[in-house]
């Protein structure tokens, strides 16, 4: 596998998003196959490190699922969208600097204390495993647009969670992995079972 080849072709399987806001490097150091660090919101650009000594052993179909979940999770991180979160929290944050203005310790600390309960509501909301699931079918809705079925998309990045822990010498699957991965055997057939809504908003 050459690397600038490889990089090439993996820009151009991800979606327009996802070639503006992220950036693939090259990271033969790293113990995991792909990673990330979470996307803060002053961070511009959202990098996704990849280690080409580890990842030219995935089969391409699986390469390609496992990127383009990883870029589905980094587009759907989102700081600034509008909810009742983010308005709590900007109605907080204002509240704070006009009762600071006026001198009401009381009122900075009530109208503080809003925006913090907020922030914490959005910070824990975007680590969900929600997210995870929400990635890993708009990555299936995008390998559809680039010549896989459903199916067997779901079935490669199924395979692709596998091959990652083996590949890291880890002995078994996490517990947002064990989730995601039930969730790809329902989408490609190969259960009936679902993941009960209590379970995908866990943290």
């Amino acid at each position: 596998m050459e690397l600038t080849t490889e990089i090439r072709r993996l820009l151009d399987l991800m979606p327009a998003s996802g070639r503006m806001m992220t950036k693939i490097v090259s990271k033969s150091e790293q113990a995991k196959v792909i990673d990330s660090p979470f996307p803060l919101p002053w961070n511009r650009e959202r990098p996704v490190y990849i280690n080409f000594d580890l990842w030219r052993r995935l089969p391409k179909q699986q390469r390609d699922l496992l990127l383009l979940s990883k870029v589905s999770w980094l587009v759907g991180v989102r700081w600034l969208k509008p909810d009742i979160y983010q308005g709590v929290a900007v109605a907080g944050s204002l509240g704070a600097v006009v009762e600071l203005v006026q001198h009401d310790a009381v009122g900075v600390l009530v109208a503080g204390g809003l925006s913090a309960i907020a922030l914490v509501r959005i910070w824990r909301t975007n680590h969900s495993s929600q997210l995870e699931l929400t990635a890993d079918e708009a990555a299936i809705q995008v390998a559809q647009r680039r010549g896989y079925n459903e199916t067997e998309a779901a079935g490669y990045l199924l395979a692709a969670i596998e091959s990652v822990a083996r590949l890291e010498g880890r002995s078994g699957l996490s517990f947002t992995e064990l989730i995601r991965s039930q969730n790809l055997r329902v989408i490609a057939g190969r259960s009936p079972v679902g993941v009960p809504q209590s379970i995908k908003d866990e943290v």
